[in-house]
């Protein structure tokens, strides 16, 4: 016989009925904007009484505020309802061995402030307090006390070992290779962190607001500095058994020299690295009478000067990377994005989409990223806000 105080979770239960109505309003609320108590029942499927009660619960417990009133209609107009942009704040972080990119953001996904920090050359210091240094220029910035951080993301060129948890494919990011990394730049901030690479956070911002959205299997390939990869699959970033999935840099290629022993070199010397990372690049424009210092510079001079040699020989060697990707993969999609690509526009991608159509079988679509801003810092805020809204609205 029951005696009515059982599990308050238990399924059927009014509180978790409750709950899921909850998170339900606060989707709507994120997705839709502001919303009367008349539309949200609308959009739920709830009566008004309910509604009410559902609004004045959330209210309460900090996560939504009114914001005003419909206008428009006949009579008096109704109140109007949003997320409380202040019921929690994130951090997203994308690290180099010269800067750190932060950005904070509130529950909604605004960004509350931007930094660009740049790094002593040769000894910009360990991980812990280079975070600590960004977290608290942005957090000082934006008015709040580091604790309102509900989970921080960082992105880095390397990729966390799941079995170790040591950073690997980044010997040149000096003092991040502790081999409790996270665990210890968690316990010693006091907030929850997390680390992925910096491509693969490309591809979230891609697959969460960006050209990807929807796709299932797209490939990500970014060019930089360095090259890298990031391989969604049936819509889930593939990382690979020891993290290192997208690591394309270290592929052996034609046209460039075959490196052994890569895992022993300090700096991305694989195969496509040579051929098409910044380096090379370079060494391209000088051939063809470019003058810019970087790779970004020189292949904007390439396209603002017509130097159709230039761009079709980088082309190439992107598509000849790209084409032993798709070879194995199979996508629906290619995103090209970093700052090489960028600088070349429309008239690089037409060129790679060109080449690419004559080396690989498959024919995926090839596009450009959109994104303004650092696609790795908007996907380290995606991936942070989703893990803080599952807190923030499941706990209330």
């Amino acid at each position: 016989m029951s005696t009515g105080t059982g599990n308050p979770s238990q399924p059927g239960t009014p509180s978790l009925l409750r709950a899921i109505n909850d998170r339900a309003a606060l989707e709507l609320l994120l997705e839709q904007g502001p919303l009367s108590r008349s539309q949200l029942g609308t959009l739920t499927g709830l009566s008004k009484p309910t509604a009410s009660q559902l609004l004045a619960r959330l209210e309460s417990a900090g996560l939504v505020v009114p914001v005003g009133t419909t206008a428009g209609r006949p009579g008096p107009g109704a109140q109007l309802y949003e997320i409380n942009p202040r019921a929690a704040y994130v951090a997203g972080l994308d690290v180099n061995p010269s800067r750190i990119r932060v950005a904070i953001a509130d529950i909604t996904g605004g960004i509350v402030t931007e930094h660009r920090l740049p790094l002593p050359e040769g000894n910009p210091g360990e991980a812990l307090a280079q975070i600590t240094m960004a977290l608290d220029t942005a957090t000082a910035a934006a008015g709040l006390d580091r604790g309102a951080l509900r989970q921080i993301v960082i992105g880095t060129p390397g990729a966390l070992d799941p079995a170790t948890g040591e950073l690997r494919y980044a010997a040149h990011l000096l003092g991040w290779h502790a081999p409790r990394l996270v665990d210890d730049l968690t316990d010693a901030l006091r907030l929850p962190v997390a680390m992925e690479n910096d491509v693969n956070l490309a591809a979230v911002a891609e697959q969460r607001v960006g050209l990807a959205q929807g796709v299932r299997d797209f490939v990500l390939l970014w060019v930089e500095e360095g090259i890298g990869a990031a391989l969604v699959l049936g819509g889930r970033m593939h990382r690979g058994h020891t993290g290192g999935a997208g690591e394309v840099g270290y592929m052996p290629m034609p046209g460039a020299p075959l490196i052994k022993n890569v895992h022993l070199e300090v700096e991305n010397s694989g195969g496509f690295q040579e051929l098409a990372g910044a380096p090379a690049v370079l060494a391209l424009a000088r051939e063809h009478g470019l003058s810019g210092g970087t790779a970004k510079a020189v292949v904007a001079e390439a396209v603002e000067r017509g130097a159709d040699a230039f761009l079709r020989t980088l082309a190439e060697r992107m598509a000849t990377g790209l084409a032993a990707i798709v070879a194995v993969v199979d996508p629906e999609l290619v995103l090209l994005s970093g700052s090489v690509p960028r600088a070349g526009g429309e008239a690089l991608r037409a060129l790679v989409q060109e080449e690419l159509t004559g080396l690989a079988v498959p024919r995926p679509r090839l596009l450009l990223s959109e994104l303004a801003g650092s696609p790795v810092v908007i996907g380290a805020l995606q991936t942070a806000l989703a893990t803080a809204r599952e807190q923030v609205f499941s706990t209330h």
